[in-house]
């Protein structure tokens, strides 16, 4: 037998047996990291509306009993929401959106730290339980890469560190992830999520300096993954052997005890459902131990986020 087709075809047996036993992993509770809420109907607009495909069938609307639709068909208790607008008052409003729902658990808000007054309105939202932390990246044309050689954002992010809060990247490239490790050094006690590790895919010029970044991340506790986007959109995946091996090398870098699941909701749609995004993050860790599942599917999340249990199917440790 030819090499590649053993290889294609240990690929595919592996999806197959995976399908069948995904489904022993669907009793385990889901706390999906990552979603976003908008509303195009409000007077004044929005920054973002989702994906192209979800503007268009909605008109750029996901509110709380949109997802909650969704997250009960696939054992989803609970969910973080990401702030998808630049705007100050949009982290209340988004509060707002999740108070009277028990299903959310929190939101991580939309603050610059090197602003002067960043302190204040830190100070003002994170009396809010539900307000776990800030996000900070290649985002709303800002560059955290560049930001954390600026003094003042470091100051800020040492005064989230020091409230047990936590900072989100936003679309990661080689840079931002260097950048991380740099910012690690400077605030040691700054939790960092990086989200969206599946969408970067390092083109062969970046190869070698992405497996040395990963390396130096491995030993950097502090720092976190979100497998986020594992349906990757650039390439499509019509099955777990399309995206296995790239899995592998983020779960070999975090570690069982780093990683977190998020479906990135409503801006896959169009490229995947939430309900395929967990089918397929089920197949993945029917390939591992179930207490890997577990972590990755709630138990992480709790760790890193600290978030507060509003209802009582959502677990605790």
């Amino acid at each position: 037998m030819q090499r590649r087709h053993f290889i294609a075809g240990s690929a595919a047996l592996a999806a197959t047996t995976t399908m069948a036993d995904a489904q022993s992993l669907a009793d385990i509770p889901i706390i999906d990291t990552h979603i976003h809420f908008f509303d195009k109907r409000r007077p004044q607009g929005v920054p973002y509306a989702g994906s192209k495909v979800w503007e268009q069938e909605t008109g750029g609307v996901a509110l709380p009993a949109t997802y909650r639709k969704l997250a009960e068909k696939m054992n989803i208790v609970g969910a973080i929401e990401l702030e998808a607008s630049p705007w100050v008052e949009d982290n209340l409003w988004i509060l707002e959106q999740m108070e009277t729902d028990t299903l959310y658990v929190g939101t991580v808000g939309n603050l610059e730290p090197e602003k002067p007054d960043f302190a204040e309105l830190f100070d003002r939202f994170r009396k809010n339980p539900m307000f776990l932390g800030i996000r900070c990246g290649l985002i709303w044309g800002r560059n955290v890469v560049a930001q954390i050689e600026d003094p003042k954002f470091i100051d800020g992010l040492r005064r989230v560190a020091d409230a047990g809060l936590v900072m989100e990247t936003a679309n990661p490239n080689l840079a931002l992830l260097q950048a991380m490790v740099k910012l690690n050094d400077r605030v040691p006690t700054l939790k960092i999520m990086c989200d969206h590790m599946m969408h970067y895919l390092p083109p062969a010029t970046e190869q070698a300096a992405y497996k040395a970044v990963l390396k130096e991340i491995s030993g950097r506790p502090q720092i976190w993954g979100k497998l986020s986007d594992m349906e990757n959109r650039d390439i499509p995946a019509r099955g777990l052997a399309q995206v296995k091996d790239r899995l592998d090398v983020l779960m070999d870098c975090f570690g069982e005890d780093r990683v977190v699941f998020g479906t990135n909701w409503p801006e896959t749609w169009g490229v995947a459902t939430p309900a395929q995004i967990v089918t397929l993050a089920r197949q993945y860790f029917a390939t591992r131990t179930r207490a890997e599942a577990e972590k990755f599917f709630w138990k992480n999340s709790l760790n890193f986020y600290r978030w507060k249990k509003r209802s009582p199917n959502q677990p605790s440790l």
